[in-house]
Protein backbone atom coordinates (compact mmCIF):
# COMPACT_ATOMS: atom_id res chain seq x y z
CA UNK A 1 0.00 0.00 0.00
CA UNK A 2 0.93 2.74 -1.25
CA UNK A 3 2.02 5.85 1.52
CA UNK A 4 -0.36 8.95 1.64
CA UNK A 5 2.69 11.43 2.06
CA UNK A 6 4.40 10.22 -1.26
CA UNK A 7 1.09 9.66 -3.31
CA UNK A 8 0.18 13.25 -2.53
CA UNK A 9 3.64 14.35 -3.49
CA UNK A 10 3.60 12.78 -6.09
CA UNK A 11 0.17 14.36 -7.17
CA UNK A 12 1.43 17.85 -6.37
CA UNK A 13 4.66 17.12 -8.62
CA UNK A 14 2.88 16.46 -11.50
CA UNK A 15 0.37 18.96 -11.32
CA UNK A 16 3.51 21.23 -11.10
CA UNK A 17 4.83 19.47 -14.12
CA UNK A 18 1.86 20.17 -16.08
CA UNK A 19 1.61 23.62 -15.26
CA UNK A 20 4.88 24.20 -15.49
CA UNK A 21 4.67 23.25 -19.39
CA UNK A 22 2.34 26.00 -20.21
CA UNK A 23 4.15 28.46 -19.28
CA UNK A 24 6.32 30.34 -22.43
CA UNK A 25 9.62 29.28 -22.80
CA UNK A 26 9.26 25.94 -21.31
CA UNK A 27 9.75 22.52 -23.86
CA UNK A 28 6.78 21.14 -22.41
CA UNK A 29 7.74 17.55 -24.41
CA UNK A 30 10.99 18.03 -22.62
CA UNK A 31 9.35 18.76 -19.20
CA UNK A 32 7.07 15.82 -19.32
CA UNK A 33 9.75 13.24 -20.54
CA UNK A 34 11.94 14.14 -17.95
CA UNK A 35 9.47 13.76 -15.65
CA UNK A 36 8.52 10.76 -16.84
CA UNK A 37 12.29 9.48 -17.15
CA UNK A 38 12.74 10.54 -13.39
CA UNK A 39 9.75 8.79 -12.41
CA UNK A 40 10.88 5.45 -14.01
CA UNK A 41 14.04 5.56 -11.98
CA UNK A 42 12.19 6.60 -8.73
CA UNK A 43 9.17 3.60 -9.01
CA UNK A 44 12.46 1.07 -9.87
CA UNK A 45 14.64 2.06 -6.75
CA UNK A 46 12.22 0.24 -3.92
CA UNK A 47 15.33 0.14 -1.35
CA UNK A 48 15.53 3.53 -0.98
CA UNK A 49 13.22 5.61 1.30
CA UNK A 50 10.23 7.53 0.11
CA UNK A 51 12.12 11.45 0.74
CA UNK A 52 15.20 10.34 -1.07
CA UNK A 53 13.20 8.65 -4.00
CA UNK A 54 11.42 12.67 -3.82
CA UNK A 55 14.76 14.23 -4.02
CA UNK A 56 16.24 11.88 -6.81
CA UNK A 57 13.20 12.75 -8.80
CA UNK A 58 13.73 16.86 -8.90
CA UNK A 59 17.58 15.89 -9.88
CA UNK A 60 16.19 13.74 -12.17
CA UNK A 61 13.73 16.20 -14.00
CA UNK A 62 16.46 18.90 -14.33
CA UNK A 63 18.98 16.84 -15.26
CA UNK A 64 17.46 15.18 -17.84
CA UNK A 65 15.27 18.63 -18.95
CA UNK A 66 18.54 20.15 -19.35
CA UNK A 67 20.49 17.48 -20.96
CA UNK A 68 17.57 17.00 -23.66
CA UNK A 69 19.47 19.19 -26.25
CA UNK A 70 22.45 16.92 -26.22
CA UNK A 71 20.80 13.96 -26.27
CA UNK A 72 19.19 14.98 -29.65
CA UNK A 73 23.15 15.77 -30.73
CA UNK A 74 24.07 12.49 -30.24
CA UNK A 75 21.28 10.12 -31.04
CA UNK A 76 19.00 10.30 -34.46
CA UNK A 77 15.32 11.05 -32.78
CA UNK A 78 13.61 14.64 -33.22
CA UNK A 79 11.66 14.40 -30.09
CA UNK A 80 12.72 15.97 -26.88
CA UNK A 81 10.62 14.23 -24.42
CA UNK A 82 12.16 10.93 -25.76
CA UNK A 83 15.62 12.85 -25.40
CA UNK A 84 14.66 14.07 -21.90
CA UNK A 85 13.12 10.89 -21.00
CA UNK A 86 15.97 9.11 -21.74
CA UNK A 87 18.32 11.33 -20.12
CA UNK A 88 16.20 11.78 -17.23
CA UNK A 89 16.07 7.83 -16.24
CA UNK A 90 20.00 7.59 -16.93
CA UNK A 91 20.76 10.24 -15.02
CA UNK A 92 20.68 9.06 -11.48
CA UNK A 93 21.15 5.58 -12.10
CA UNK A 94 24.48 6.38 -13.64
CA UNK A 95 26.05 9.16 -11.27
CA UNK A 96 25.04 6.89 -8.28
CA UNK A 97 27.13 4.03 -10.10
CA UNK A 98 29.98 6.08 -10.35
CA UNK A 99 29.96 7.35 -7.14
CA UNK A 100 30.13 3.99 -5.58
CA UNK A 101 32.97 3.38 -7.68
CA UNK A 102 34.58 6.04 -6.45
CA UNK A 103 34.41 5.09 -3.25
CA UNK A 104 36.14 2.11 -4.28
CA UNK A 105 38.57 2.87 -6.41
CA UNK A 106 42.50 2.62 -5.10
CA UNK A 107 45.34 4.57 -6.95
CA UNK A 108 47.84 2.61 -5.41
CA UNK A 109 46.77 0.23 -7.81
CA UNK A 110 46.62 2.45 -10.89
CA UNK A 111 50.31 3.67 -10.03
CA UNK A 112 51.73 -0.01 -10.14
CA UNK A 113 50.12 -0.78 -13.48
CA UNK A 114 47.56 -3.04 -12.05
CA UNK A 115 43.18 -2.58 -12.61
CA UNK A 116 42.66 0.38 -10.12
CA UNK A 117 39.25 -1.47 -8.88
CA UNK A 118 40.75 -5.47 -8.72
Amino acid sequence: MTEPTSLTGTAMLATGVGLASLLPGIDGDALVGAFAGGTLFVVSAKNLPVWKRLIYLGISVVAGYYAAPDVLRWVPIQSTGVAAFAAAACAITVTLGLIERGRTFDLSRLRRGGPPNA
